[in-house]
């Protein structure tokens, strides 16, 4: 392999081996390579992308972006026959990857000018970290609703919603590194898992080195549309069902007590106030009591459980879209409960298989 140093061709072992997983996503892998191409001050890199069984097969001549674009990002292709989910993608990139780092995209981000060079830093400066994982910006450049929400709730979350004293982070593949020795190590990602397998990788990894949460390493995502992200939702709430029933106990990977209740006290507000619809049709003054005096405890518990996003947003945005996130923050977590509910009590078979118990 060859990279460009002072307008000389010389052999160089890459540095980083960026890894990104592709299956469909013609409109979004252009923008995220010229973005990686437009890196300053990076080390050596290579990127592989593995198209996962697109009904297209990617080739160099379908990717959007100028030739000497092309040529700076050292490109390799790897194909898979047929689409068996992003871990399985993740780790066929990582098998033919010569860099000893291996930093994990996903195809709708673009990176920053600084994020490769903001990387390198972190595992130049301290030799003992491991793996590093990072976050992306809360921008978005839609006025429409829902990707805002998306973009500050998720922001949110991770800035402003994080307890100081935990020291480890959810390993997100939309931007996060580790050395490839180590990835290798712990067996790379679960091929069974479709969802929620960087949650999975997450607890391989801190079962022996922690991860380092790094704000300053960005990527930039927009976000889809509210059906696309419900499904996300009721999908990682299925997977993390099936982790949960190991561990049994709430972290600050997936999820925290806190937003567990957040989730509960959600769909609660939801349920009551449906169970109060059909009290209506019921001749009893008692049962209609007991369910407002419910759903008011339920709100104002459900209130003070997102009160620090519902503050975030209201610096950010204002008063009307405090209360849009209030009621699609509502709307969203029934669906998470939804996954989850459907995920231990109906399918106890799948829970096995995906377990391996």
């Amino acid at each position: 392999m060859y990279f460009q140093y002072n307008n000389e061709s010389i052999a160089m072992k890459p540095f980083f081996s960026v890894v990104i997983p592709y299956y469909n996503s013609e409109s979004t892998i252009g923008p995220l390579l010229a973005s990686l191409a437009h890196s300053k001050k990076a080390p050596a890199f290579e990127v592989i992308v593995a198209d996962d069984g697109s009904k297209r097969k990617l080739t160099r001549t379908d990717i959007p972006i100028t030739k000497q674009d092309l040529k700076k990002l050292h490109l390799r292709i790897v194909a898979l026959t047929k689409n068996q989910g992003p871990a399985v993608a993740r780790n066929k990139g990582v098998a033919i990857a010569k860099g000893d780092y291996i930093v994990f995209l996903d195809s709708d981000v673009r990176v920053y000018p600084d994020t490769l060079h903001n990387i390198w830093k972190y595992f130049s400066d301290d030799p003992d970290i491991h793996a590093i994982t990072g976050v992306w910006s809360k921008e978005q450049h839609t006025d429409s609703f829902f990707p805002n929400f998306k973009a500050l709730r998720d922001w949110s979350y991770w800035i402003n919603e994080r307890d100081s004293g935990h020291y480890y982070y959810l390993f997100s593949t939309r931007i996060a590194s580790i050395k490839r020795d180590v990835f290798l190590r712990l067996g790379g990602f679960n091929a069974k898992f479709r969802q929620m397998e960087d949650v999975e990788m997450t607890y391989k990894i801190v079962t022996r080195y922690a991860i380092i949460f790094a704000p300053d390493v960005r990527v930039h995502h927009e976000f889809e549309d509210f059906w696309t992200i419900a499904k996300k939702y009721y999908l990682r709430a299925y997977y993390w069902a099936i982790l949960f029933q190991d561990r049994k106990k709430f972290d600050p990977v997936a999820t925290t007590w806190k937003e567990a209740i957040s989730v509960l006290t959600g769909s609660g507000i939801v349920g009551l106030i449906c169970c109060f619809c059909v009290s209506l049709f019921i001749p009893s003054t008692f049962l209609r009591v007991i369910l407002l005096y419910s759903l008011g405890l339920c709100f104002f518990v459900h209130l003070y459980f997102v009160r620090k996003f519902l503050k975030f947003v209201y610096e950010e945005k204002g008063f009307v879209f405090v209360l849009q996130s209030l009621g699609m923050g509502i709307v969203l977590y029934c669906f998470i409960t939804a996954g989850a509910v459907y995920s231990r009590i109906m399918q106890p078979k799948k829970y096995n298989r995906i377990s391996g118990k």
